[in-house]
């Protein structure tokens, strides 16, 4: 690794996970007991496992909603201000230098400026400041990036979008060479997989990797595959797919590529269609949480598909029909702390 840097795998052990809760100023205001129902299940599923960190601007209304189904002596609640729900995007990276855990704030814009984001920016630093963090805390707001747009092998390989990462309301002064060599240098690494295909209609993102393709133990990866010609998705995956099989890991080996199947058509009381997507699974200590979507056949076979690259993790659904109402899903409202990182104040 670079510099001693190394960017964890989802699947290094954790420390915690984070989720920023849902609440009367967000998006999710007109649906907000449907979501909360969301976010309790998650909350369940992952205080039943390991430590729980919660943001919220009302940490005892929280309190209040949660202490009855949920463990709550795995659970740390962090009171702050936020705009939205997505700690994927606004939550802090790790990274390890010389072993040592270091927690990098990047600039959080929106998705491109699409939203606001003046709260959720500083959620990071407001955490350390709580001293939740055992970890060296590193302002990075001059670079934009959200978690959502990387995946990580843990040993020199990250896996993005250029769709997203080239995006001209992230980084506009910035080439793809520039961005490349800062990504190196940022997280250690021996070479960056830029995914040129895939996008899911009613994604905010501009194609965050992990709505499309996910690495996994054992050079894997997992991506979402369409096999109805007749959908519009079809011929930018089936690209997509071709473009995987050509990717090689760092000693020139084709990765284990394993199809996940493409989600039912799920669509808003507009009849635009949402992203729903099964590759937004979050990867835990023991376990596999990922987003279910009612139809149970598909919710089935994506299970099958998780527990094949995960064999020695519980594989575990949580019905997130709710989540993509607001366009995201399951892994998007996530973001896990390895080993060491989180201390608990409870």
């Amino acid at each position: 690794m670079k510099n001693n840097i190394v960017l964890p795998a989802e699947w290094a052990l954790q420390s915690a996970i984070q989720l920023t809760w849902p609440h009367e100023d967000t998006d999710w205001a007109y649906m907000l007991d449907e979501v909360e129902t969301c976010f309790i299940n998650l909350a369940r599923e992952i205080a039943a496992r390991q430590h729980l960190l919660i943001v919220a601007p009302d940490i005892q209304a929280v309190y209040e909603r949660i202490k009855d189904v949920v463990n709550m002596e795995n659970v740390s609640l962090v009171e702050c201000l936020t705009n939205d729900t997505w700690a994927r995007d606004h939550g802090g990276i790790t990274v390890h230098y010389n072993s040592n855990p270091v927690i990098y704030d990047f600039g959080f814009n929106g998705w491109g400026l699409k939203f606001a984001a003046n709260h959720d920016n500083l959620i990071t630093h407001k955490i350390y400041k709580y001293q939740i963090f055992n970890a060296v805390y590193q302002n990075r707001r001059n670079f934009i990036i959200e978690g959502g747009s990387i995946e990580s092998d843990g040993h020199g390989t990250l896996l993005t979008t250029s769709e997203c990462l080239l995006s001209p309301n992230r980084n506009p002064l910035l080439s793809k060479e520039e961005i490349e060599e800062y990504l190196k240098e940022a997280f250690g690494l021996s070479q960056v997989l830029w995914l040129d295909y895939g996008y899911l209609a009613g994604d905010d993102t501009d194609s965050h990797i992990d709505t499309l393709a996910r690495l996994a133990p054992g050079d894997t990866i997992l991506y979402v595959r369409c096999d109805d010609i007749n959908d519009e998705h079809y011929s930018e995956l089936k690209q997509m797919e071709e473009q995987l099989k050509t990717f090689r890991t760092l000693d020139g080996r084709p990765y284990r590529l394993l199809p996940l199947p493409m989600a039912a058509p799920a669509y808003d009381q507009d009849g635009y269609r949402l992203p729903a997507t099964y590759a937004n699974f979050l990867i835990m200590n023991d376990a596999v949480l990922y987003p279910t979507y009612g139809v149970p056949t598909l919710d089935e076979e994506a299970r099958r598909v998780i527990a094949e690259a995960f064999p020695e993790r519980e594989v575990v659904g949580v019905d997130c029909q709710a989540l993509i109402k607001q366009h995201g899903s399951l892994h998007c409202v996530t973001m896990q702390y390895p080993i060491g990182v989180c201390e608990r104040k409870n």
